[in-house]
């Protein structure tokens, strides 16, 4: 199956990030979500990224307007009746996606793989409700996406070799380094990194240390790049919650149960980075 127009639905920070390896790739490129100005500021998020690999010769300026110039924006999900291949990175939140599938189911062309880039939602519940359950694939990418090299590619039950043999060829073109996981709640990245975070949380949450003495102890202690409250502050406290809901539910298990403290910085609007505060503040 030759995949030539990509689609992404989202335009956040997954979203754009998505598209931008998938345009350098040299695919067409989709990119919708449900007003100009998301769109807007995801492909200015774009532009300035790409502009900064310009500045460090990492790319010319002709080959970065080429990339611009495979991206189109859409605010009707009905444009991607024309997409080979896309893959759905809105806000972790179940009944939304749902209805996204929903849509896409109807208006694709039965050969066209449909992939989400949930962090934790089980790819069959997903699947469920389209009727080309053997084309759903979860195509987990990692944040920010230009720079990991991560992708799960999550099989659900239905899911034909055919599709996950397409989605890992394609992670592979965008430059990623593609690892098989089955469909279970947070599948392996989150199953491991969320309850870590939770715990972090829980440290604080305790007093057994402040936020930057926590981060500190992982950072050289465990060599993290960054620290988990950092992380978790990067990633989006509401995501971070979601996925230990998911995870909770899932398993019935107490060892998942999300920490307090993070639902009340979510219930008072302090997601991370994306507000300009969570367990940090940010200009």
């Amino acid at each position: 199956m030759e995949i030539k127009t990509f689609g992404v639905i989202g335009a956040g920070q997954m979203g754009n990030g998505i598209a931008q390896v998938a345009a350098v790739s040299g695919l067409d490129v989709i990119m919708n979500d449900i007003n100009e100005e998301f769109l807007s500021r995801g492909l200015n998020t774009i532009t300035k990224i790409l502009s900064r690999n310009v500045e460090k010769g990492k790319m010319s300026a002709e080959e970065k307007d080429a990339v611009l110039r495979r991206i189109r924006i859409s605010v009707d999900i009905k444009d991607m009746a024309v997409a080979d291949f896309v893959v759905e990175a809105a806000t972790e939140n179940e009944s939304l996606k749902f209805g996204i599938f929903k849509d896409l189911d109807g208006i694709c062309e039965p050969h066209v793989i449909l992939s989400t880039n949930t962090s934790s939602i089980p790819i069959g519940r997903i699947a469920a409700q389209t009727k080309r359950p053997e084309k759903l694939i979860g195509m987990h990418f990692m944040n920010p996406v230009p720079v990991m090299k991560l992708v799960e590619v999550i099989r659900g039950i239905a899911t034909s070799e055919e599709t996950f043999k397409a989605t890992w060829d394609l992670s592979l073109k965008f430059g990623k380094t593609p690892a098989e996981a089955n469909d279970f709640p947070g599948f392996i990245a989150n199953r491991i990194l969320m309850p870590m975070i939770n715990e972090a949380v829980y440290c604080l949450y305790h007093s057994v240390g402040t936020k930057e003495d926590i981060d500190t102890v992982m950072k050289l202690g465990m060599n993290h790049p960054m620290g988990p409250l950092a992380l978790a502050d990067l990633i989006g406290l509401d995501t971070c919650l979601a996925i230990m809901e998911t995870l909770h539910d899932g398993f019935k298990d107490s060892k998942y149960r999300p920490c307090p403290l993070l639902r009340k910085y979510v219930e008072v609007g302090w997601l991370g980075r994306k507000t300009g505060r969570g367990f940090y503040e940010y200009q």
